[in-house]
């Protein structure tokens, strides 16, 4: 992972060393900030190459942005970008379709080729995702693919599955398990499904092809997983409850789950298992028969032979081990 930060330049250098250095020169745009205002500017950013795609997260105080068609003759991307907003919102313009707003936690789309101008919302300056993929690197080729202004994602079913490929793609990178090629399939696999995703919600990609369906199996799969992840505390969880949530039968649920390393109850015990690890390093004075009930175990007993035949050790041993202050 690449960071960079404003903090590197002198003050009065920060905004022009961002322009001509960070904005032109990586990001191929033209970025514009009032003289008077420059003093006060603050940016940072992080880029992490992902699969085929490269996974940007970029904060700052209030400018402007243009990707003119002189900025795209000196830094042609020939990508498709996703984008997640995190902060209070973004306006798009300059395009040859209508200006929009984009909101907190709503996505855009868009070819890095095409012209567009853009700015945040209000005063709170900019905080957002965005996934480039390179048009060569999407099975999907269809000229369409770089004719795609700036637009956002309408499609209210589709916006879960993105935000869960999102999420997953951002704890991958994060992640250091020692497992490195299992961990490059995962990312390469979540970026895929975005890009699918993005196509799919473009009408470029059909969700009933095989790389739509693809695309849906391995989102699917992500906001199930996330969904458990959400009501791990209730001991009643299970495949029906999740499937209704997702919108798909149980019978597909388990099909997804069939792809996967775990299957649906296995991943449920694992998550369980992780929460109540966390918990008895970060709580060491919390009841255990508490923490058991928090992850969603149906008894105190049923925890301690599940912990002991993942762990070979009770969970009062476990905590007997963490060292003071982790």
């Amino acid at each position: 992972m690449y960071r960079w930060c404003t903090d590197e330049v002198e003050p009065q250098e920060r905004f022009d060393y961002w322009r001509e250095v960070r904005a032109k020169g990586l990001f191929g745009v033209t970025a514009e900030l009032e003289r008077e205002r420059r003093a006060d500017f603050f940016g940072e950013f992080s880029l992490r190459q992902l699969g085929a795609g490269g996974l940007v997260e970029l904060k700052a105080s209030h400018y402007t942005v243009e990707r003119s068609t002189s900025d795209i003759a000196y830094t042609p991307g020939d990508s498709i970008c996703v984008y997640q907003q995190l902060g209070s919102g973004g306006w798009f313009g300059g395009m040859r379709g209508s200006d929009f707003a984009i909101a907190n936690g709503s996505f855009a789309t868009s070819h890095t080729d095409l012209p567009y101008r853009t700015a945040p919302l209000g005063a709170g300056g900019f905080h957002l995702r965005i996934l480039k993929i390179p048009v060569s690197r999407i099975p999907a080729q269809d000229r369409r693919i770089r004719e795609l202004t700036p637009k956002t994602f309408n499609d209210h079913a589709l916006a879960p599955l993105l935000a869960a490929c999102f999420a997953d793609l951002g704890e991958a990178a994060a992640g250091d398990d020692g497992a490195a090629d299992a961990t490059s399939l995962v990312q390469a696999s979540l970026v895929q499904a975005l890009a699918h995703l993005a196509l799919i919600e473009r009408g470029i990609v059909r969700p009933g092809s095989r790389l739509g369906q693809a695309a849906l199996r391995t989102a699917r799969l992500s906001q199930a997983r996330r969904l458990i992840a959400r009501h791990l505390q209730n001991p009643d969880l299970a495949p029906s409850m999740v499937a209704d949530l997702l919108g798909v039968s149980v019978r597909h649920l388990h099909m997804l789950f069939e792809a996967a390393e775990k299957s649906f109850s296995q991943t449920v015990t694992n998550e369980r298992l992780k929460r109540s690890r966390r918990l008895l390093r970060e709580a060491p004075e919390r009841l255990i028969a508490d923490i058991a009930t928090s992850c969603g175990f149906e008894s105190l007993a049923t925890y301690y032979r599940v912990f002991n035949a993942a762990y070979g050790m009770a969970p009062g041993d476990f905590r007997a081990r963490v060292p003071e202050g982790h």
